[in-house]
């Protein structure tokens, strides 16, 4: 095409100044602002009239800037239309392909549909071909095709006979036959080889037998185990034309390893009833690094070395173990034996250097990063079902010492003595051993389960001492009442203190070390009860014996015959005289009660007004009888063996001197002198002895009593104990003077 005809059918354009239509709306907008800024700037310019003077040089100059900028607009208006023109013939040009192009799409459909009617005319003819080229390749193949069901008969023989290479060999001959009829037949499937599927099945289920008794094989028949594996590696890198899913051998054998070792030491009917759990875990105890040590020594070499034998050997029965374990986590409630057996075995055993970490066993064998055997929550449950069932036990076991010892108090003997005099029983020592022991042997588990029971024997010490302090009032109440008189009562009371004393002196052996010192507070506070509970019993016996004599104190007979106080220190004496069979220093502190417990009563009676004195004789004899008294005391309890500094008698000295007092304007100074030995002492008290005194007026009496309030309260004496405040005046109960301290 010429550049004539070209021009030709390229279309006229009009001008840009003939273009009809309106002005555009910017191109309004753009005039408007360009006018108000000329407008503005000629305003600018000519604002002064000096300026009006270069009119002319302003217009010219803007003729000419106006000309230039109309010569640009032109160019790119032309430049423009130019771009417009030779879009619009290109159009026109494309426009004509795609007719030429529609017209041969039509004239291709008609020979396609032309096609499409001769090829349906060939279809029969093309399957007498394809049935022509499968009766070839049959004719071809029969002569094999007919050994095919010996074939699978040879080769089920040859699996029955566990030869497994040559099995898989005749196998692997017939699916290849199988895969040449299947090519050549067209994807035609012959009856004839249904029976290599079961056929494969039963080969790999030998193979798989084969390797679930691995560790047997080792030892008696290793070239059948390499057989197994042979084929089973094979047969796992073999692919096939056929669409039939991978038969992955490979892992088969690796699951039979793992159930056949699964089912040698873990099958349900292994299992351990109940109380044979410890000879089950002794036996696995020896099994498991045996196992692990035949299968590096005669497994691992007769399997490839991706198989990581040990390491699947060690991993299956830490998996199967746990599995085992967590079965009887979730049956019934074990014993306390085992319990701890178990929490012994698989915390320290398990993974010590008898079993999983044996310096004979390689890396491969590591399996202290797998799960561990007993979970969090296991080991707490086994902590609390071994300490509840060790608690019901200990309970069971210190009850019955209780009962044995309670039986033996009504006996008519006195209680047993060791080789050094003092009553001795075996019931201490029995409770802190059972206790001990079970606190002791918790420390080969765990501190946490240790800590447990360690709490759990205090709690049931605690618990037998209150049951023990139950059954002596009980045996108490019973003898003062006369239900149940025991020979030797008080005997037995003294050799209860000394079972108190030997818990307490070896209590200590219950705390194991690392325990916070603070942990038997509660059970000393307890025995420290107890040893009260028992001086206040053997007092109570002792006031029944003396509160008669006291009966008859003061008197006019006391005044004029020690007899009276010599009945009471004859019944004190044969009261104490077994004392000595107690340990120090229950004893030193039942003397000092005992001793106590007399001057209270001694000083009750003295409160009492039953004696008033009629003169100075009867005020000198009651004075002299007093010391008498106090001495008389005082070496009694200096015979059975009480220090004479912790003796209460020297009060009956002081009270000596208020009744020897022969001026009774000076009761006064002798009142504040007894205040300040005895803080205790009460108005109450003082009028009483003014009372026995019998010459003071009621001035003196109240110039006497005003000491009392004199001066500041004072401090009692360092080691001095409070009498008068346990002496009740001017009428007490005769079993209201019993002291209170520490055997109160």
């Amino acid at each position: 095409m010429d550049s004539k005809t070209k021009d030709e059918m390229q279309p006229a354009l009009l001008p840009v100044s003939s273009c009809p239509g309106p002005e555009w709306p910017e191109q309004q907008r753009a005039e408007r602002l360009a006018r108000g800024a000329a407008l503005k700037w000629a305003s600018g310019i000519f604002y002064r009239p000096e300026q009006l003077a270069r009119l002319g040089q302003y217009r010219s100059r803007e003729v000419q800037r106006t000309c230039s900028l109309e010569a640009r607009m032109k160019s790119v208006v032309q430049s423009y239309l130019e771009g417009v023109k030779t879009g619009v013939w290109q159009l026109a040009q494309g426009l004509e392909a795609v007719q030429e192009a529609r017209e041969a799409l039509g004239q291709a459909h008609v020979l396609l549909r032309g096609m499409a009617e001769a090829v349906q005319a060939l279809e029969p003819l093309r399957e007498q071909v394809s049935q022509h080229q499968q009766l070839q390749a049959l004719s071809q193949l029969l002569p094999r095709l007919r050994a095919v069901p010996a074939a699978v008969a040879h080769t089920q023989t040859l699996i029955d006979a566990q030869q497994l290479l040559e099995a898989y060999v005749s196998l692997r001959e017939l699916e290849q036959l199988q895969e040449e009829t299947w090519a050549s037949l067209g994807d035609l499937e012959l009856p004839i080889f249904e029976g290599l599927g079961p056929l494969s099945e039963a080969l790999g289920q030998a193979v798989e037998a084969a390797v679930g008794a691995a560790g047997q094989l080792a030892r008696e028949d290793p070239a059948l185990l390499v057989a197994a594996v042979r084929v089973a590696e094979v047969e796992t890198g073999r692919t096939t034309s056929l669409e039939q899913a991978p038969r992955d051998w490979r892992q088969r054998c690796l699951r039979a390893l793992q159930e056949g070792l699964e089912r040698v030491h873990f099958e349900t009917h292994l299992l351990p009833g109940p109380g044979a759990l410890a000879g089950w875990l002794e036996a696995l105890r020896v099994a498991l690094p045996a196992e692990l040590a035949t299968a590096e020594a005669l497994i691992a070499p007769c399997c490839p070395p991706h198989y990581k034998v040990v390491q699947l050997w060690a991993h299956t029965l830490h998996s199967g173990l746990r599995r085992c374990l967590q079965q009887f986590m979730e049956g019934p409630e074990l014993g306390a034996a085992d319990a701890f057996t178990l929490l012994h075995w698989a915390l320290h055993v398990y993974l010590g250097p008898e079993m999983m970490g044996s310096l004979e066993l390689g890396p491969e064998a590591d399996v202290s990063q797998l799960e561990p055997l007993l979970t969090l929550e296991n080991i707490e449950q086994l902590e609390a079902t071994f300490v509840s069932k060790v608690r019901a036990n200990v309970g069971q076991w210190l009850q019955k010492a209780l009962d044995g010892e309670v039986a033996e108090w009504g006996r008519e003997q006195e209680p047993d003595t060791d080789p050094s005099g003092f009553y001795h029983s075996p019931m201490p020592a029995i409770v802190l051993q059972i206790l001990e022991e079970n606190i002791r042997v918790t420390s080969l588990v765990s501190e946490s389960l240790q800590r447990r029971v360690h709490g759990m024997a205090l709690s049931e010490l605690g618990t037998f001492l209150r049951s023990f302090s139950d059954a002596l009032i009980r045996f108490s109440r019973d003898h003062l009442r006369g239900e149940a008189m025991a020979p030797h009562y008080v005997s037995y009371l003294l050799a209860a203190l000394n079972h108190q004393s030997a818990l307490s002196s070896s209590v200590s052996v219950l705390q194991p070390d690392g325990m916070a010192s603070g942990a038997l507070a509660p059970v000393e506070a307890t025995l420290e009860e107890l040893q009260r509970r028992i001086c206040r019993l053997v007092l109570e016996a002792l006031l029944v014996e003396l509160q008669p004599l006291f009966m008859a104190l003061p008197s006019r007979r006391w005044l004029s015959s020690p007899e009276l106080l010599d009945d009471v220190c004859e019944r004190t004496a044969r009261f104490c005289r077994d004392f000595w069979r107690v340990r120090n220093p229950a004893v030193q502190l039942l003397l000092a009660e005992a001793e106590r417990t007399v001057v209270l009563q001694y000083l009750c009676a003295l409160m009492q007004g039953r004696l008033v004195c009629r003169g100075a004789d009867e005020r000198n004899q009651a004075a002299e009888r007093l010391q008498h008294d106090a001495n008389k005391l005082r070496d009694l309890f200096l015979d059975l063996g009480l220090e004479e500094s912790f003796q209460c008698a020297p009060v009956l000295l002081t009270l000596r001197k208020l009744l020897n007092l022969r001026d009774p304007t000076m009761l006064g100074l002798e009142v504040a002198g007894l205040r300040q030995q005895f803080p205790d002492v009460s108005e109450d008290h003082v009028s009483a002895l003014l009372d026995l005194r019998g010459d003071v007026s009621r001035e003196q009496r109240l110039a006497a009593l005003s000491s009392l309030q004199a001066g500041p309260q004072p401090s009692p004496p360092a080691g001095r104990r409070a009498l008068f405040s346990l002496v009740p005046a001017p009428t007490p109960a005769p079993s209201s003077c019993l002291p209170s301290g520490p055997c109160a």
